[in-house]
């Protein structure tokens, strides 16, 4: 398991922190739904507003309320032929004769008798009697198509089309027509319509004030299903590119120099394309690394140790670009070739983490061990896997182990130090992370890391000094590893409220880094908070060309999608825009 995972990690949890503990301008539904679980399709319990002569409904007691029940209301005068089998089937000469008032009580008289058959289970009969009192009524009653709407979603089978129809007629007469909204968003779920879906739970949840826990439920369970197949569908579709600088140079961080392969007296084109990949990666030059690669396999290497170690790099970039399968060949076929080549084991390991196969991955650290007991690469990566399953105190016994064997790595230090303030040995940590710093003056992960322990601890002026000495070694080299300068954003932002200095800490990181996937989240993060969606989005769809993993991209398009969710409703709803922010604020922690 790389140094990379353990960042990306780190920096997902500093990003949550963010959302959560500050003023929240993201999707306030989203943030509730993202912490609600999935549950069945439901109705809301508002209602529009009632017509002049609707009252409560006077059901019997023996009738159980029905989930996606009907809105209810009294006739105001009894209409003496409302038993007969053509009560209210009247032709358009006798409607035109009919003075308005009659039409109006004949409509609600039409309406209970459907309401009573709703009861009764007889969906066909109810829907028939909503249409005559859609026919009848001199106006236009929302709650008669929405009431048909229920009456076609109870049917069997549900009559999800026609649901959509009344549903849009409804809420074209009341947009604030909460149970109809939720009707045809059950709908348009049903449908795999699932923008619309959204669209329809995320304004219902809005319009009920965020008070309706199911309907959160809702916005989660769609986005779940929304982002999840898009997630899929880009993975499949995409054209293979290596993930961004700062991602790349973490996973090549993390393990040790190693010197390079000897080759024959004679050397193959091949064999000097593989050298010249080894030396483009020790200069950070990846495009080239894995251009030569591909080019020494492709002619073929002169003995077993070159192919394996192609064979192991070219692994590696399938990994990175998250081609985990084509990895996986690669890099057991690198160990059939050479069985003791340790980084291979290691590296298959965190191809069997990413598969979902702790017992795999740790078998492969043990075959590791067993033919390189004293490589320290091998133990660091196994408390890299330790530190991902949260077994803390395991990581920190590989982390020592690492130590012992070779004291000059620094993230074996760093690591060590987290672990330890992740078991709650807090005083131990910072003394770990002191000695590294005095051991390592001259590299910017001690004091960038350390700064991150400073914030968590909301020691905020030490955290940005600290991001500021990083900052200052960063400068220092050819690439800069912009993540301090993002750190220390988040800090000004979380210690003062500061969203300029905070966004000018993350475009300059961006001008050195355009492809800084921590910079690109932290601002589209930023824009939410000012409500300034259309930016936010448009971040949200540069982050989904650098994420690398199908779970990156579904949690990059959960965001999106809720931004623009809200973002129609505050189209749809301009009125609101002040009552929502006030709701918004009243939520803030």
């Amino acid at each position: 398991m790389s140094n990379a995972d353990s960042t990306t990690q780190g920096f997902a949890d500093r990003v949550q922190s963010f959302v959560t503990e500050n003023k929240r301008a993201i999707l306030i539904g989203t943030a509730l739904a993202v912490a609600a679980g999935g549950v069945a399709l439901y109705a809301s319990a508002s209602s529009p507003p009632k017509s002049p002569g609707d009252k409560k409904d006077r059901r019997k007691k023996s009738v159980k309320p029905r989930p996606n029940d009907v809105e209810s209301g009294s006739v105001i005068e009894e209409i003496p032929v409302e038993n007969q089998p053509n009560f209210g089937v009247l032709t358009k000469e006798q409607l035109e004769t009919m003075p308005s008032e009659e039409r109006v009580k004949l409509a609600a008289a039409l309406k209970k008798k459907g309401n009573d058959h709703y009861q009764k289970d007889s969906f066909e009969q109810a829907a028939e009697f909503y249409t005559r009192a859609i026919n009848v009524s001199p106006t236009e009653e929302p709650v008669y198509y929405s009431n048909r709407g229920a009456c076609y979603m109870n049917m069997k089978p549900p009559q999800f089309d026609l649901i959509i129809e009344d549903c849009d007629k409804a809420i074209a007469l009341n947009k604030d027509y909460v149970k109809a909204i939720n009707r045809r968003a059950n709908a348009l779920e049903a449908l795999d319509r699932l923008e619309e879906a959204l669209r329809d739970y995320t304004t219902a949840t809005i319009l009920d004030g965020f008070q309706n826990e199911k309907a959160a439920q809702a916005v989660e369970r769609v986005l779940k299903k929304l982002s999840s197949a898009k997630a899929a569908e880009i993975i499949k579709t995409r054209d293979p590119h290596l993930p961004a600088y700062t991602f790349i140079s973490a996973y090549f961080s993390a393990f040790r120099t190693r010197p390079l392969p000897p080759l024959p007296e004679e050397p193959t084109i091949a064999d000097n394309a593989l050298i010249s990949a080894l030396n483009a990666l020790q200069v950070a030059d990846y495009t080239h690394s894995w251009s030569f690669v591909m080019g020494a396999l492709e002619e073929g290497l002169s003995n077993d140790t070159l192919k394996a170690e192609a064979l192991n790099l070219r692994g590696t970039f399938k990994f990175l670009i998250n081609d985990v399968k084509g990895a996986e060949e690669d890099l057991l076929e690198s160990i059939k070739l050479i069985p003791s080549f340790a980084q291979s084991w290691v590296k298959i390991a965190s191809v069997y983490m990413e598969q979902g196969n702790p017992e795999r991955t740790f078998e492969a650290f043990e075959e590791a061990i067993k033919h390189n007991p004293n490589d320290p690469d091998i133990y660091y990566h196994r408390g890299q896997v330790h530190f991902i399953m949260n077994d803390f105190k395991q990581a920190a016994a590989n982390y020592n182990k690492s130590t012992l064997l070779d004291d000059q790595f620094v993230f074996s230090h760093i690591q060590l130090a987290v672990a330890q303030y992740k078991e709650g040995q807090i005083a131990n940590s910072m003394a770990t992370f002191r000695k590294t710093l005095k051991a390592f003056p001259e590299r910017s992960e001690p004091p960038n890391y350390y700064g991150e322990l400073l914030l968590d601890q909301g020691r905020f002026q030490d955290a940005i000094d600290k991001f500021d000495r990083a900052i200052e070694l960063e400068k220092t080299k050819t690439r800069q590893n912009v993540l301090p300068m993002v750190n220390k954003g988040l800090a000004l932002f979380q210690w003062k409220q500061d969203i300029g200095a905070a966004e000018k800490c993350c475009q300059e990181a961006l001008e050195i880094d355009p492809e800084c996937e921590a910079a690109v989240a932290t601002l589209a993060q930023l824009s939410l908070q000012q409500s300034k969606i259309d930016t936010a989005v448009e971040l949200f769809k540069r982050q989904l060309e650098l994420a690398r993993s199908e779970p990156e991209l579904a949690n990059t398009l959960t965001y999106m999608y809720a931004s623009i969710a809200q973002k129609t409703f505050l189209e749809n709803y301009p009125e609101r825009k002040q009552a929502f922010s006030a709701m918004a604020q009243a939520m803030v922690p």
